[in-house]
């Protein structure tokens, strides 16, 4: 297991436990009572550790290398009933956003989110999960046909951002997030959006829009990284984490803003550290967010939309 540079204290007791273990196992000295003082020490960190994260931490566990991502967490979902949907129509498939048809018990949901990859040739082939403007009309696609035939949509956002190519500019990347935008705001169908990951700046913004918007604990959503924040305010990343602080990009930071509308809560040391229980909880919110929605006629559907993010950023002095 991979450990960032904050839980270091937790991976020195990790280690001692082990190997008091180990001490157990291969003499016949009882050692039972010292791996219980560490696994009780163990716990005390943990929980310490976690309960004051600082945003930045929060972003270092968003990106850890051991987090599930869109395709872990569909196939937990759905198993074998996802039926992955492919190509924009026009210029190709875009990898880094996939899509499809599955189901979580006896309701079928049309699936879309970036996909990153968990090694150099699978981060290459899904472009590190940053899609290019056939990804989003891909999506939009998909979205269209979920409201043909009356199918909720579940995206599912894990981004560092849109492709910044050239070529992606050329084919109209402002144009496709714009349209998809516009084209969420007046879907027909309930929209359920959950941050898994990343969720930076339009290449988040283009699956973003939803009825309701979940993140998980342990992400953040943002008009840019704070790496790019402080390269551009202070010419250099030294400043990240100062950046990450003013950014208020956080969950709990997201919710007190009203930008989000609910906080799922992960297993303590991140939705990696127990997959098993991130899925269910995941799961569960999805249901009971559908419950809210499946009576609501379109018309009322789009207008509560609506209504939602025109009320965003208004406040009373």
């Amino acid at each position: 297991m991979e450990y960032l540079d904050f839980e270091l204290p937790i991976k020195e007791l990790q280690d001692q436990l082990e190997k008091c273990q180990l001490i157990g196992e291969e003499s016949d000295v009882d050692v039972t009572q010292t791996c219980k003082k560490i696994e009780k020490k163990l716990l005390e960190t943990k929980k310490e550790i976690y309960k004051n994260l600082t945003a930045w931490q929060r972003v270092q566990l968003s990106r850890h290398p051991s987090r599930p991502y869109t395709l872990d967490h569909i196939q937990a979902l759905c198993g074998d009933s996802f039926l992955e949907l492919h190509g924009d129509r026009n210029v190709k498939d875009d990898k880094a956003m996939i899509g499809g048809l599955g189901k979580i018990g006896d309701q079928t949901y049309m699936f879309i989110g970036q996909q990153k990859g968990f090694n150099t040739k699978t981060r290459q082939y899904r472009n590190f999960g940053m899609s290019n403007p056939e990804g989003y009309r891909k999506a939009l696609r998909l979205m269209k046909s979920a409201e043909k035939f009356g199918i909720p949509v579940v995206t599912l956002i894990d981004t560092p951002g849109a492709y910044p190519g050239l070529e992606a500019e050329e084919r109209g990347q402002g144009e496709a997030i714009a349209r998809n935008i516009l084209e969420m705001t007046r879907l027909k169908v309930p929209i359920i959006t959950v941050i898994i990951g990343e969720g930076a700046s339009g290449g988040a913004l283009g699956i973003g829009v939803g009825d309701k918007v979940l993140m998980l604990e342990n992400t953040w959503y943002s008009v840019i990284s704070p790496e790019s924040c402080s390269s551009i305010l202070w010419r250099s990343w030294e400043y990240k984490e100062v950046a990450a602080e003013a950014l208020k990009l956080t969950a709990p930071d997201m919710k007190k803003l009203k930008l989000v509308d609910a906080i799922i809560k992960e297993p303590l040391g991140g939705a990696h550290t127990d997959r098993a229980a991130t899925f269910l909880a995941v799961k569960t919110a999805i249901e009971a967010n559908y419950e809210e929605l499946k009576n609501l006629s379109p018309k009322d559907l789009v207008n509560q939309r609506m209504d939602k993010y025109l009320a965003m950023g208004v406040f009373k002095s």
